[in-house]
């Protein structure tokens, strides 16, 4: 199968661009911060603000779209609701942050720490290969394919190889996501939209699957040890063969596989 990943060509375009502003510290950017307003906020846009210590400030009322955040710590701070599309996110350290309704678009976070942080209700296109997602809050996030520029090629989030271990993912909808060898051990995927996904070498061992929809995704060698399978939906579904550890599911009785 071919697939297209111009898109992911033009973000890498844009995200080796020169950033046109000087760089900041982090006492500029508190500075920043304590005079910004709902109607003046923080000008942080396009900044280079890599490799800086940013932990535990309230971003909420700043301008981070464009920014350079690479290597950056911002463990415990608060950025909820903000639009951080066309940022570049690797290796940036968000653990124990609220990025919940964020907007992150056409965004490179692979090796991103997002540990026990809250992206509720977020909006992700972009890649997370690698990223630390542990115990994250992912509950009604909307990181399902973006079906408004196929011109562009299919923008989706890939996740490939990301822990989500013990993470909640709860009503979460992550449509034609790649997400190969990833790990789901323990987590909360209760009613997640998992449509067409590559699930390939996905590890759901002990996690919570009811109500989930895995209708044309691809499940090779991916384990389902002791998940619960109460009503999880296999639609599509040709050889269960290829899907490990089915003895030891719970529910699997329940499972809507055809």
């Amino acid at each position: 199968m071919k697939i297209n990943f111009c898109w992911l060509g033009m973000f890498a375009v844009l995200f080796c661009a020169p950033v046109s502003a000087a760089d900041l510290d982090r006492l500029e950017v508190e500075k920043r911060l304590s005079t910004a307003g709902k109607s003046h906020p923080a000008d942080l846009r396009r900044k280079d603000l890599t490799d800086l210590d940013l932990s535990g400030l309230d971003f909420t009322k700043a301008d981070l779209w464009g920014s350079d955040l690479r290597r950056s710590d911002l463990s415990n701070s608060d950025l909820s609701g903000l639009n951080l599309d066309l940022s570049v996110l690797s290796k940036v350290n968000f653990s124990n942050a609220n990025l919940s309704n964020t907007s992150i678009f056409g965004v490179h976070a692979g090796g991103a720490n997002l540990s026990n942080a809250n992206l509720s209700g977020s909006r992700f296109i972009g890649v997370m290969d690698r990223a630390n997602l542990s115990h994250a809050n992912l509950s009604h996030a909307l990181w399902g394919a973006d079906m408004k520029n196929q011109s562009m090629g299919l923008m989706r989030a890939s996740l490939n190889n990301a822990n989500l271990s013990g993470a909640n993912l709860a009503n979460a909808n992550f449509d034609r996501a790649l997400m190969r060898y990833a790990n789901f051990s323990g987590a909360n995927l209760q009613n997640t939209v998992l449509f067409g996904v590559d699930l390939s070498g996905a590890d759901f061992s002990g996690a919570n699957l009811s109500g989930a929809d895995l209708s044309g995704t691809r499940l090779e060698e991916t384990n389902f040890a002791g998940a619960d399978l109460a009503g999880t939906r296999f639609a599509g579904i040709k050889d269960k063969s290829k899907l490990k550890g089915l003895s030891s599911a719970r529910h699997l009785d329940t499972a809507i596989i055809d």
